[in-house]
């Protein structure tokens, strides 16, 4: 919707096809328990780049975001009868002293290190509003403004400051942790954003990039900081989609693509849909995964003709891997957690609006989850668990106003298990969801499970089948170092361009990746306003 926005703003006549029954992919609001609406898939919202906010005027079509302070909040499972916990905010003096209780030393550091990580952040800033050069052709002179962003993003890292940003980005983030900080809960509760949506443990090298790319966006002028969208992230998608419509373009729900359309001489033309009728059009995008459009969209005489066979095993071995099961879950309560407990049965608090990091004690936690799933094929025994209630900041997600929704973002699972590697049964969901992640949270937050009025398991196999995330990966792909910038999603084809004439890549699939970004449909558009045979 980014892609058509842009594209009917430049006055090309526009048509967004739509599987579902509603736009905005994995970014949606539906209501899955009667009373309460859900941000079904993804959840929280940093990453929209500002120039899509601004081009689009999304403010204006109704977009409003509640920020969240504190940022993150990990209590301590230490039997305690008011056990530890460490919450992390915009407020120095009150980080400082939660930091401070289980290290001084980190206390001081602490800000130092964020500091690093904006200056990073800043610095990459110019590439996710740029196309990435094809190496892979030589040329470079023809592709001197993409190098030129390049340039910059160095010269604002500073030559001093590379060898940290090379080690961050390639680097186990425990490596990186580890040379920072020697308390544990801090430890984790930053590696976490090292690891979330990500097959890998706060030990594999790279993960370290991960975590950059979960900081580098920001709100209101806020970096780093993160925001529930009112309305669900839904929302987001509506404001995007009434942008384009504006604009003139049609959005076409229910309205399933089955095959894209090439011409004679190899060009994209159009779009074969499931009822069998034909579009025609000069340009096709495709926010589909790479997998999805080309081993689906495509039939096997175009993949063979069309498509160098060097092409097609690069597009075959894309990771997609997904260690994300989640889990939307209706409470009729707010959760009373030991560590900071309620004065009353309706007491929201701070805590309770921001990311709640459990089984997060330390790093050794969640690389034991992480090998259970990817030794033993099995869910984690000892999960991972980010647990985020948008309704103590939006009110308009659930009837009661007591009443609340959980995002249960959980790792680690396999999208096959065991050995035989079977598909999930109904029976292994509510065995994950009821009897570890429930039970999980009933040792911090004593009731939890007494509370759920509902719920929906999401494993990485529903991911896939329900909004068409291959593997049930959120990024569309690994944010691995392979699979980025020039790289993502071909070495051949970086960023938004095809082996095909005039089809495009504008999701997540192409640079720069995940999240609820907006960058790669604007990029993608750019990229087919300055094609010449874009003529409506």
């Amino acid at each position: 919707m980014v892609s058509a926005a842009y594209l009917a703003k430049a006055g090309k006549k526009v048509a967004v096809l739509e599987k579902r029954h509603l736009v905005g992919g994995a970014s949606v609001t539906e209501e899955i328990v009667k009373g309460f609406k859900f941000s079904r898939a993804s959840y929280v919202i940093s990453l929209l780049r500002p120039q899509v906010i601004n081009d689009l005027e999304l403010k204006k079509h109704g977009l409003k975001l509640h920020l969240r302070n504190p940022n993150s909040f990990t209590p301590m499972d230490d039997g305690a009868a008011v056990p530890a916990s460490l919450t992390l905010s915009s407020n120095r003096d009150e980080t400082f002293a939660e930091i401070a209780k289980f290290s001084k030393k980190d206390a001081e550091k602490y800000f130092e290190f964020d500091a690093q990580l904006e200056h990073f952040s800043k610095a990459i800033d110019v590439l996710l509003d740029a196309s990435p050069p094809n190496l892979s052709q030589g040329k470079l002179f023809q592709q001197r403004q993409e190098l030129q962003k390049i340039l910059k993003c160095g010269l604002q890292l500073g030559v001093k400051n590379f060898p940290d940003f090379y080690k961050l980005v390639t680097a186990p983030i425990s490596n990186v942790l580890d040379e920072w900080f020697e308390s544990e809960p801090l430890k984790a509760t930053l590696g976490t954003d090292g690891v979330i949506g990500a097959f890998m443990s706060p030990r594999t090298p790279g993960s370290g990039y991960v975590l950059l790319h979960h900081v580098m966006g920001g709100i209101d002028g806020q970096p780093g900081a993160w925001a529930y969208a009112e309305g669900g992230n839904g929302a987001v998608s509506d404001c995007i989609g009434k942008s384009a419509q504006s604009h003139g373009v049609d959005i076409v729900t229910e309205c399933p693509v089955d095959q894209i359309l090439t011409d004679s001489t190899g060009k994209a033309c159009g779009v074969k849909l499931a009822n069998g009728e034909e579009l025609a059009a000069d340009i096709i995008m495709a926010n589909t995964t790479p997998h999805i459009t080309y081993n689906h969209l495509l039939s096997e005489t175009q993949r063979t003709t069309l498509i160098p066979e060097q092409t097609m095993k690069a597009i075959n071995t894309i990771d997609y891997r997904s260690p994300v099961t989640k889990i939307n879950v209706a409470i009729n309560k707010i959760p009373n957690f030991l560590a900071k407990p309620n004065e009353h049965e309706h007491h929201v608090q701070p805590h309770h609006q921001c990311t709640i990091h459990l089984n997060c004690e330390d790093l050794d936690i969640v690389h034991d989850a992480y090998l259970e799933a990817e030794v033993e094929k099995i869910p984690s025994r000892k999960p991972m668990i980010e647990m985020c209630m948008a309704s103590t900041l939006d009110k308009t997600l659930t009837e009661d106003p007591n009443h609340h929704v959980v995002s249960l973002f959980t790792q680690y699972t396999p999208i096959k298990l065991g050995k035989e590697q079977r598909d999930w049964t109904p029976q292994d969901k509510i065995d994950y969801a009821e009897g570890q992640i429930f039970k999980t949270i009933d040792r911090y937050a004593p009731g939890f499970s007494e509370s759920v009025v509902g719920y929906e398991c999401l494993t990485p196999g529903d991911l896939e089948k329900e909004l068409g995330l291959t593997g049930g990966n959120i990024f569309h792909g690994s944010m691995s170092l392979d699979q980025l910038f020039f790289t993502r999603p071909l070495a051949k084809f970086p960023g938004s361009v095809t082996p095909i004439k005039n089809l495009f890549v504008c999701g997540a699939g192409g640079h720069p990746g995940g999240g609820v970004m907006g960058s790669a449909g604007r990029l993608a558009a750019m990229q087919a306003l300055q094609s010449r045979n874009v003529t409506k």
